[in-house]
């Protein structure tokens, strides 16, 4: 545990548009490369295709993506240990060429990456059944 209690864990989180009819090529994108990430200490790694994302009139994941019509969202995160093994473990995933783009032959990224949202976040409740 962390200070007062907090879990000492680190979350990365993600939002992104991707195809409406590309649910398989990004499972296969997020099965090859998520796999690169537990390799550098993820401790866990959720990838979620939207089911029931309501559209606001505001704001809504939609929105935050600039998706298309054409697209879905998808929302994922990545659990890590604590920040440190978060930093030291991104900075190698970022350095492994296994993520160039011009090494993904077969699975290059089914989406656009300059709309993905995304950010690191200190866990303060957590909560289990």
């Amino acid at each position: 545990m962390g200070p007062e209690g907090a879990p000492s864990s680190y979350v990365d989180g993600f939002i992104l548009a991707a195809p409406a009819d590309g649910k398989g090529a990004f499972t296969d994108f997020a099965a090859t490369f998520d796999a690169i990430f537990m390799e550098y200490g993820a401790a866990r790694i959720i990838e979620a295709w939207g089911d029931d994302v309501p559209r606001g009139t505001q704001t809504d994941f939609f929105r935050a993506v600039q998706a298309k019509e054409s697209e879905n969202v998808a929302f994922s995160w990545i659990e890590w240990p604590d920040k440190a093994s978060r930093d030291a473990g991104t900075k190698q995933v970022m350095d492994d060429p296994r993520m160039d783009p011009a090494s993904q032959g077969d699975t290059p990224m089914p989406f656009d990456g300059q709309r993905m949202v995304y950010g690191g976040f200190t866990p303060v409740v957590d909560l289990r059944a």
